[in-house]
């Protein structure tokens, strides 16, 4: 299920260029692509897909796969949403498999079984190991949100299975990528506690939990419940980001529709019906957490500050919002990764 809406493309580089080239692209090629893309849908010359894909197989051409992969993951971006965007994520998947000896860690690609309301169902998972890992070492969870996924963030991955030596499992949470069912907080958040379950099997049997953006509530939920080790919400929604009167941005309201399942395009009434159960407010009034981090940028237009701020004063809980940045802290990267880094290693010395 999957629909396309009315976005401009123009907005989409304005919100997401410092992703763009902050994650490895050359700044000339991203403009060059820019300028050429004057339709969101359109499949040819001038479209988001055509105009992305042409980089991307340019770079493969030259077998440069990582940056092949990293273009047609934009080229996919933001959802799934119609044929040709899923033929760039296919594509994206075959460049970063390509890229895998090159990594600078130990890469497998396995799935996972997992229950989906009466089902069973495989999800596709990449394990990232580092050098002089070993089994008695703690294993970190790691997702991105609804319009990032694994092998987007790839490089942030193997930095941190890099500086921390935890041994990484990266998945992509329902609605998006891989996993082949929608976005719900009942099933969806079921998938991925058969993740949690057998990333315990993978090392010493202790997990910590990275969330990126949605994926922060996935690991916002494991924290606040004590189901895994230890937990960090990176731009994570809580609460106040599911009130029914919230405003979208960047296009937001459609890729959002498009995780959750539906077909068309959902009226404001829907959207906020199927949401409203992703509120974490029965879990934030227990006391039962496990250690967590929670930062974001103050100036994020997705989720409202006070979906970070809510974790204030109790005890276990690290908060940082910094300054001057935006969703996920994306323009301070490197600086939230440090924060991150240090507090994955001096948590999980377990």
């Amino acid at each position: 299920m999957a629909f396309q809406w009315q976005i401009d493309p123009r907005d989409l580089f304005v919100e997401r260029y410092p992703q763009m080239v902050g994650t490895g692209l050359p700044q000339a090629d991203v403009d060059t692509t820019r300028a050429a893309i004057t339709d969101m849908w359109l499949d040819g010359p001038g479209g988001w897909v055509h105009e992305w894909s042409t980089l991307a197989g340019g770079y493969a051409a030259t077998g440069q796969h990582r940056l092949a992969a990293l273009a047609y993951g934009w080229a996919k971006f933001p959802t799934l949403a119609d044929e040709s965007k899923r033929a760039a994520l296919s594509e994206q998947a075959d460049q970063y498999l390509l890229a895998a000896p090159d990594f600078g860690l130990d890469f497998t690609r396995l799935t996972v079984e997992a229950p989906y309301r009466g089902v069973r169902i495989d999800v596709p998972v990449h394990l990232l190991t580092p050098p002089g890992w070993s089994a008695a070492d703690p294993v970190l969870l790691a997702s991105g949100g609804v319009d990032s996924w694994k092998i987007d963030l790839h490089s942030l991955f193997a930095d941190l299975a890099l500086r921390t030596g935890m041994r990484v499992l990266a998945f992509d949470i329902p609605g998006t990528g891989e996993t082949p069912v929608p976005m719900s907080a009942d099933g969806g958040y079921g998938v991925v506690r058969a993740i949690i379950d057998r990333a315990r099997t993978l090392g010493n049997g202790r997990v910590a939990h990275l969330g990126i953006s949605m994926g922060g509530w996935f690991s916002a939920r494991s924290g606040l419940a004590a189901e895994v080790d230890a937990a960090i919400v990176l731009g994570g929604p809580i609460e106040r980001a599911f009130d029914p009167d919230r405003t979208w941005a960047y296009g937001m309201r459609g890729i959002i529709g498009n995780a959750l399942g539906f077909d068309t395009e959902p009226t404001d009434a829907e959207l906020a019906q199927r949401m409203s159960p992703f509120t974490l407010r029965q879990w934030l009034d227990r006391d039962w957490n496990a250690p967590m981090l929670v930062l974001n940028g103050a100036d994020d237009v997705h989720i409202p500050a006070a979906d970070t701020l809510v974790f204030e004063d109790r005890r276990d809980i690290e908060v940082h919002l910094l300054p001057d940045t935006g969703h996920c802290a994306i323009t301070k990267l490197p600086e939230a990764t440090r924060i991150m880094v240090d507090w994955l290693v001096s948590t999980t010395a377990w």
